[in-house]
């Protein structure tokens, strides 16, 4: 029969047709590269090394299990020809015929008992996965036979060094695994044996081939020859012309005229005779020219021919050898397993001579429980009679003490009547007392009551001529944007204006009772009725302005989201005004945006040497008044489905920061402070002084809070000139050029430079940019501004991040009762598909930025270190980066059905929260950290973090800060976890 090889050779991609042989067929079918590749043998992936076998330790189960039976299968289970026959392919390869050559490694039943497959060797490694249907289920069989026969329970092994280790593998899987070496060594023979019978054929082949060259090179040397003498003849008749002509030349000086005819005549007919003599022979010599330049090409064609054949042979003699190699190394495995069964039966000795000693050992125990039941009922039976002794002799003792103590009885009975009477009298005045009590308490309530009837009415009358602190942080927003509009449209003055924000800032009740009372007019009367009350209020507070490209919840990617509403809402309770001036993104959560509006008045900014209008939105989030620019831009800056990572990133920016500051300078505000943040709003710094403060807005000093050096936005000088910033003036080595590339500007740089303070968010981290390493470039200009350069720690918002009150978790919970976090960690795993069975198994978890900064290859040996121990392991997020995000997204689809790990590679808020509150710790492995607020989330949700010790993180975590309650639960993890 023929068969193909197609599992042997398909890394030599020798599938298809071209070589055929008696018995294998194995077909050519070249790469467009014409490049052949080395060969690699199509096998299932082993999960399970001999050498790790040796090497893992698991402890010994004792009790011996019942219908135990340690004699191997039968021969026909472990036949290797069983294997292949009456099995059929379901292989996606082409091939000619049914009879193929499975080379079977057991990875799936290794996965089923939970060995870990990760240490494998290379060898195995490269084997392929996909195999024969057929073999699968032979194989799986043969497991199902061998499990039959043997316990379940763990055995003892010896390491190399002598010393006895646990082994965590069943002898069933150990036999079974030695059974699938067998078997596979037996099929590499077959097909080593039918690659050595085409081999000898080729070679065969070649023999001939190598007969034919010699005749063909035989050939060439004649016809060479022929071709020598040709040339030989050519010149010799040359010569022969040469002296014909020297002759006719004297014999014309000589004789005469009729004599010269005569013998020119004899002369030519002569030398035609000679010409015509050689004419044929020239012919003869052509047509052989001919033929053997066709020959000559025939044979160039065979030798190329010959070529490939002989590059195939030494091909064939390449995958021979590389089967030789493989063959050896399953031999060497062979060894190894033999000697290991040879182990197996030496412990199996041993341990049928252990379950004899513990059957003696059940024997003897069952004696001694039996005589021990004995003793017990003998003891019960002489506890019973002491008892009976002990009632007897107390009753004669009594009958004695009555028969000669009648008197004292008499006594007693009088001193008893005596004591009833003093209890009477007690029990009289304790009623009285209590009596008295009661009155008093019923007075003071009634005391109390007046008191706070009085507080109340009090409370009435200051509420009334005081201000209005009680209502809600959104109600004074909303005047401010309501004023805000108005002098927009040009509805009021500039110093109207001002005087209404005072007002509203200092939430002075006449300006509430003034609206409540005009709410229901037109807007005419309530402008009216405002307009009234600006005769007077001044204030002291600060008035703040933060521009930034992000804002949570309504604008979030990172912790920058966070930090902006935090902060802005901190400043808010100690009475400062803060507003906030955003993109209108299109993918914003508009949820979350209460009474958002379009106001009349369109802002017009400059950029690209035009003005473009801006559509202003304003809108209260979370308490706080924000405004939202809509550019009116052909290039829909911020209509593109996502907040950042755009080609035009530096202009589209660039162009929020000046519209944002051609709003306060068009509202006429007059804020204290303007905090820029990172290089998507540096651009507001060099703006404002080059040419706001000219224009007027002069009031504010400007503070830029970098939150990460690493991005900081470069781009080529002609970029900045878009939003009218002068490129000669700023791309300076003291100004906005870049330290590294002189044609290029950087904003955070700029904004070092033009910023009257600059922070960042921990003393680490400003430590840590100061040096070559941490600095990105920018440490020399961060040390010549030292003098207004500080840390700062970053802090979360508790309001918003809080246990008891958050929205997103199943229960909600508090320090004080932690009892709701079970209950969320067992919410997260019904959500996630993961198991319940162990309601103790710890959860780690992993919430963040798959980027090179937060240590993706930790978070990766964490996923399986995670397993190894025990424990399960959940992470979210996603990656900018399509190569991590690809790495990521093949461990989620390989723990796709794992029921102790899920990655969830997305940003999903509400499952953040759910992690948060159900995880037992929460990995935190930042390369560098610049704050970083999960870590104090996680300490907010009762979850430990384990951190690296960088920035941030070496500020807010450390092992001498960790409270009393965190240890406890540290101490009561780690063992669970280390089982």
């Amino acid at each position: 029969m023929e068969s193909a090889p197609s599992t042997c050779f398909l890394g030599w991609r020798l599938v298809g047709g071209g070589l055929k042989c008696s018995q294998v067929i194995v077909r050519f079918h070249p790469s467009p590269s014409r490049r052949l590749y080395p060969l690699s043998c199509k096998m299932r992936q082993r999960n399970f090394s001999l050498q790790n076998k040796r090497q893992q330790a698991k402890k010994i189960n004792i009790e011996r299990p019942t219908n135990v039976n340690f004699e191997p299968n039968d021969d026909s289970n472990s036949n290797p020809s069983n294997l292949v026959e009456g099995s059929s392919l379901d292989s996606s390869e082409e091939t000619d015929s049914s009879d193929h050559i499975p080379i079977i490694v057991e990875a799936g039943y290794l996965e089923e008992k939970g060995y870990d497959i990760s240490s494998q060797p290379n060898e195995a490694k490269s084997l392929h996965h996909d195999t024969v249907d057929s073999a699968e289920g032979s194989s799986h069989s043969d497991d199902e036979n061998s499990s039959s026969s043997f316990p379940p329970n763990d055995i003892l092994s010896t390491t190399k060094y002598g010393g006895e280790q646990h082994t965590g593998i069943n002898l069933q899987d150990l036999i079974g695994m030695i059974r699938n070496a067998e078997k596979n060594i037996h099929l590499l023979n077959q097909a080593r044996v039918r690659a050595l019978e085409d081999l000898e054929k080729i070679l065969s082949e070649k023999e001939n081939l190598k007969g034919e060259i010699n005749v063909l090179e035989m050939k060439l040397a004649e016809t060479d020859a022929r071709l020598r003498v040709a040339a030989q003849e050519k010149i010799h008749v040359e010569l022969l012309e040469s002296q014909l002509e020297k002759l006719q030349d004297k014999l014309q000086s000589r004789v005469s005229s009729e004599e010269r005819q005569d013998i020119n005549n004899s002369v030519s007919s002569s030398q035609s005779d000679i010409v015509n003599s050689f004419s044929p022979d020239l012919d003869s010599l052509r047509a052989e020219n001919i033929s053997l330049k066709d020959e000559l090409q025939v044979l160039k064609a065979e030798l190329g021919n010959i070529r490939e054949t002989y590059q195939r042979v030494q091909m064939l003699e390449e995958e021979r050898a590389l089967l030789d190699a493989s063959l050896k190394e399953f031999e060497i495995k062979l060894t190894a397993s033999h000697e290991d069964v040879s182990k197996i039966s030496s412990l199996k000795s041993e341990c049928t001579s252990l379950y004899e000693k513990v059957e003696d050992l059940q024997r003897l125990l069952d004696k001694a429980t039996e005589r021990a039941d004995q003793a017990i009922l003998v003891l019960q039976q002489n506890q019973e009679l002491r008892k009976k002794v002990d009632r007897l002799e107390e009753s004669l003792s009594e009958a004695n003490g009555y028969k000669l103590s009648s008197e004292k009885m008499q006594q007693y009975n009088d001193l008893m009547q005596q004591k009833l009477k003093l209890l009477d009298e007690r029990l009289q005045k304790s009623d009285e007392e209590i009596n008295y009590y009661v009155q008093s308490y019923q007075d003071s309530m009634k005391e109390f009551q007046d008191t706070l009837n009085n507080l109340k009415e009090e409370s009435k009358k200051k509420a009334e001529d005081e201000s209005v602190p009680e209502k809600p942080v959104e109600f004074w927003s909303n005047l401010l944007l309501m004023v805000d509009g108005w002098f927009l449209e040009k509805k009021i003055s500039v110093n109207q204006a001002e005087l209404l924000r005072e007002m509203i800032w200092n939430r002075e009740g006449k300006i509430c009772d003034a609206y409540m009372l005009s709410k229901e007019k037109n807007e005419r009367d309530i402008i009216a009725t405002f307009l009234k009350l600006t005769s007077s209020s001044t204030g002291v507070r600060l008035h703040i302005v933060h521009i930034a490209a992000e804002m949570a919840p309504v604008a979030k990617v990172g912790g920058l989201g966070d930090v902006v509403a935090g902060l802005s809402k901190a400043l808010q309770k100690k009475g400062h005004l803060v507003e906030i001036v955003l993109p209108k993104y299109d993918c914003m959560q508009y949820e979350c945006v209460k009474d958002l509006k379009a106001l009349d008045m369109p802002i017009e900014s400059y950029f690209d040497g035009r003005l473009f209008k801006n559509k202003i939105w304003v809108g209260t989030v979370e308490g706080l008044p924000v405004y939202f620019i809509e550019p009116q831009h052909p290039a829909k800056f911020f209509w593109r489905n996502q907040f950042y990572g755009e080609q035009d990133d530096f202009k589209r920016f660039s162009f929020f920061s000046r519209a944002a500051l051609e709003l306060l300078l068009q509202a006429g505000k007059k804020p204290d402070i303007i905090h820029c943040h990172d290089w998507q709003t540096s651009f507001v710094a060099p703006l404002y002084w080059d040419l706001y403060v000219p224009k007027g807005l002069n009031s504010a000093r400007i503070c830029f809070t970098c939150h990460n050096f690493e991005y900081q936005g470069a781009a080529p000088a002609s970029d900045l000139a878009s939003c009218g910033l002068d490129v000669h003036h700023l791309n300076r080595p003291d100004r906005m050029q870049d330290n590294s590339a002189s044609h290029m500007i950087n904003p955070i740089k700029g904004a070092i430079v033009f910023s009257n303070i600059v922070t960042t968010v921990s003393p680490s981290y400003a430590q840590e940019v100061r040096a070559a390493e941490g600095g990105r470039g920018l440490e020399a200009t961060l040390n010549s501004h030292s003098k207004k350069f500080v840390g700062i720690l970053n802090g979360i918002d508790t309001g918003s991040w809080n246990p008891a009150t958050d929205p997103f978790l199943k229960v909600q919970y508090h320090s004080k009762d932690i009892e709701g976090k079970t209950e969320n960690k067992e919410a997260l795993r019904r959500h996630l598909g993961l198991s319940s069975a162990n309601a103790r198994q710890p959860l780690v978890a992993c919430v963040t930025r798959l980027v090179p900064q937060k240590g993706v290859h930790l978070i990766r040996h964490a996923i399986y270190r995670t397993l190894e121990l025990g424990g399960q392991f959940v992470l979210l997020g996603s990656s900018p980066v399509p190569q991590i995000q690809r790495e990521f997204e093949e461990i989620r689809d390989h723990f796709k059905t794992h029921k102790h790990a899920r990655l969830v590679l997305k940003y999903d808020e509400s499952l953040s929260h759910l992690i948060y509150a159900a995880s037992d710790m929460l990995i935190i492995p930042s390369i560098f950290e610049p704050c970083g607020l999960t870590q104090m989330i996680a300490m907010r949700y009762g979850s430990i973090p384990i951190v690296r010790r960088t920035g941030g993180l070496n500020d807010r975590l450390s092992s001498l800060h960790m409270t009393f309650e965190s240890r406890c639960i540290l101490i009561s993890l780690v063992p669970t976890f280390m089982l």
